[in-house]
């Protein structure tokens, strides 16, 4: 995770991440992670949201730092996640890790074989900024 880094969500995806985490087994760390970062967030209305932001469902290009690899994902909700399409739940670590995150910032996530380094390379749609208000 990036140290000192503000996390913008609405209030409708606040309450629904909120529920995610309460009805699920809090000894799992990727939850304890997320909840973390809720713990931290700043609810705002959808229009006060920056544009370069990762929220939920959002689709943004990431960099593997190491390999140089570049990969996109949309971060949803656990029942919208299909790997396959690219659709990354905000309960995987990834996931968690990439909500709040902006252009250029870089993070890390754990991977069975170690750590892997990633560096936001562009908000490709958020819905936000393309005027899907929510609450």
């Amino acid at each position: 995770m990036t140290a000192n880094r503000t996390i913008y969500i609405t209030a409708a995806d606040m309450s629904r991440l909120r529920a995610l985490v309460r009805g699920m087994n809090h000894s799992r760390d990727d939850l304890k992670s997320l909840s973390t970062e809720l713990d931290h967030a700043q609810v705002v209305l959808s229009d006060e949201i920056p544009r370069n932001v990762i929220t939920m469902h959002s689709k943004a290009r990431l960099r593997e730092m190491l390999t140089g690899d570049v990969m996109t994902y949309t971060l949803v909700f656990p029942g919208e996640a299909d790997y396959e399409a690219r659709r990354i739940s905000v309960l995987a670590p990834i996931g968690t890790a990439m909500l709040g995150q902006r252009e250029g910032d870089e993070f890390e996530w754990e991977v069975p074989a170690g750590r892997v380094r990633l560096r936001v390379e562009k908000v490709i749609y958020q819905p936000e900024a393309a005027g899907a208000r929510r609450a």
